[in-house]
């Protein structure tokens, strides 16, 4: 273990009582917090949640002379970065590269976050803390690699509570019309970002992508942003991960499976990174990464 594994940042993991043990947040103070579901590599997700919502989860509620447990829903996504920053500068250089995301995919398309600087006190070491409090997007989970035929589509939306109601026959229709429409609007946002600011967000990431009840697809993290250049090498992150390349392969599988295209002929980006030779080398990285995981996670004992 890293001689300095009680830094918030190094932690595999983080409950309520780590939240609390934070100089800049007040203890016990008026929120309850939970470690989310999609916490990964990058960042610490605490769902935020009302204390009253959590006494319903746990003891329950009588409705109709029965008991129900009703899980407790977030209030807002409270994110830890685990990045560290040698200067103020550089950590400020990461928040202008969120702002550019939040540029181009805002309003719609992008979960609201308030991203803020910390002074992060570590036993009298201070140190800058980039953290974020983000929108809880309701919603299922769209995988690029997944299906995305009509049928599968309609199994999220009825997920999401849509068999409820007399509208249920006509429901699929209007709500895969609509995701159509959005998701080409997104994707082309998407292009912009990468053709105007030469940056992509992380599409590729396991649960970045959300299908809200609207019909509209959310990107929920923002912390894994990319500068895409248009040359032969493949860039990775600083976790040896071909996070830009497989973020334009992402793009591409919704094209292709929500819009019904094929790769457009001409096109400066597909035609770049989805050069077969290319693609090889990005299959190569994938795996290197996929192994130095394995190893880390062996390593914290968490396999």
């Amino acid at each position: 273990m890293p001689e300095d594994i009680e830094d918030i940042r190094d932690k595999p993991f983080l409950n309520q009582e780590d939240v609390f043990g934070l100089n800049f947040i007040r203890a016990p103070g008026i929120y309850c917090f939970r470690r989310d579901y999609r916490e990964g590599l990058r960042s610490h997700i605490m769902e935020v949640l009302a204390p009253e919502d959590v006494a319903k989860e746990t003891r329950g509620v009588i409705v109709d002379g029965l008991r129900y447990y009703p899980r407790a829903e977030p209030l807002k996504m409270f994110r830890i970065f685990r990045m560290k920053f040698s200067t103020l500068k550089d950590a400020e250089a990461e928040l202008k590269r969120v702002r550019i995301v939040v540029t181009y995919l805002s309003p719609g398309y992008v979960a609201e976050s308030e991203e803020f600087l910390v002074d992060y006190d570590r036993h009298g070491k201070h140190e800058v803390l980039l953290c974020g409090l983000q929108e809880y997007v309701k919603g299922e989970v769209l995988d690029p690699w997944g299906p995305l035929d009509k049928g599968y589509l309609v199994s999220l939306f009825c997920d999401m509570g849509f068999q409820q109601g007399k509208d249920f026959l006509t429901m699929p229709d209007r709500r895969i019309h609509a995701l159509r429409e959005r998701a080409e609007d997104f994707i082309e946002k998407v292009k912009q970002m990468i053709m105007k600011a030469n940056h992509v967000p992380d599409l590729a990431g396991v649960g970045n992508l959300i299908l809200t009840r609207s019909g509209s697809i959310k990107l929920v993290d923002i912390n894994n942003i990319s500068r895409i250049t248009f040359d032969p090498m493949i860039h990775v992150d600083d976790r040896g991960y071909p996070v830009g390349d497989k973020s334009i392969e992402a793009l591409s599988l919704l094209e292709q499976k929500l819009l019904g295209r094929s790769t457009p002929k001409g096109d400066p980006i597909y035609e770049t990174f989805l050069d077969p030779v290319r693609i090889k080398d990005v299959r190569a990285a994938e795996d290197a990464f996929t192994l130095s995981m394995e190893t880390l996670v062996s390593g914290f004992g968490l396999s």
